[in-house]
């Protein structure tokens, strides 16, 4: 949200030169395969179920961990930990120190979970760059690559201009790879990351409102009741072009609509109904009438 922006515009201040993430694709090293995780597994996708609860959520992820302490290849379980601490961080969290360090874990487990993609990762080991080694990323990797990007940009953007534009890089290769093989992958998320992009970032580095748009419309038309597409039009490009006729409109649709929509992310697109209730609070600031 705006507030989170400029809390961490202070930050900026202090890391100008900014940072990249520092997680590892290394999974080597890890525990050794332990014995039937079922049970476990079981409870934690219970506990799943109820995400929208951040107490339900923690004690899934808790879980999903214990399984890949015993199997650091499970990438199913690896999958629900890049997506729920990302979720956790962007769902749940209110403060900026807890959403950061949701989406570093996030993160971090995102890595580990791409790195089981042994082409990717032994790329990596022998020095190639996180953004060349995209190339040989396949279909199999676009989940948890679309999660690990997607908490890289928040963690990224939430620490300010230069550890913005460190990690950046990294994100779009990622992202661009994903367009490439499944860009419909979570309801059009490849297009909605792109008219976030674009609409974020600075002038000096290529900010373009009208691609922005053109990316959030593509989304909307193939997945008009994610309710996430149109949040990010509203907060992003309405905005910045101070559209607030549009602004208006998308919001009010998220607010008329039952969370049941999509009945499989509930929780997610509850999140998102917090959002556009906070967004139309902050209206008046946000638009020079």
């Amino acid at each position: 949200m705006k507030r989170i922006v400029l809390a961490a515009a202070a930050v900026l201040l202090t890391t100008a030169c900014g940072s990249k993430h520092k997680g590892s694709y290394d999974v080597e090293n890890a525990a050794e395969a332990g014995s039937d995780t079922a049970a476990i597994l079981l409870e934690a996708e219970a506990l799943w179920d109820q995400r929208g609860d951040a107490v339900q959520l923690q004690a899934a992820l808790d879980l999903y961990a214990q399984v890949v302490e015993q199997n650091p290849k499970d990438t199913e379980a690896l999958l629900k930990l890049v997506r729920g601490y990302y979720f956790l961080g962007d769902g749940h969290k209110t403060e900026l120190e807890d959403k950061l360090a949701a989406w570093d874990t996030a993160i971090s487990y995102g890595k580990q979970c791409m790195g089981a993609n042994d082409t990717f990762a032994s790329l990596i080991e022998k020095g190639e760059g996180e953004d060349e080694a995209a190339r040989v990323l396949v279909v199999d990797d676009v989940p948890c690559t679309y999660w690990t990007a997607s908490a890289l940009g928040k963690w990224a953007k939430a620490q300010g201009l230069g550890t913005t534009l460190k990690n950046i890089p990294i994100a779009k290769a990622w992202m661009t790879r994903i367009a490439d093989l499944d860009p419909e992958y979570f309801f059009g998320g490849s297009s909605r990351y792109w008219g976030a992009y674009y609409a974020a970032i600075p002038s000096f580095a290529g900010q373009d409102l009208d691609l922005s748009r053109e990316y959030f419309d593509k989304a909307i038309s193939g997945h008009p009741n994610h309710f996430g597409n149109r949040v990010l039009l509203a907060d992003y490009w309405a905005t910045r072009t101070q559209d607030i006729a549009t602004f208006d409109t998308q919001l009010k649709y998220v607010l008329s609509q039952p969370v049941d929509v999509i009945p499989e992310i509930i929780p997610e697109q509850e999140a998102e109904v917090r959002k556009a209730r906070a967004l139309m609070a902050e209206r008046d600031e946000l638009f020079i009438q």
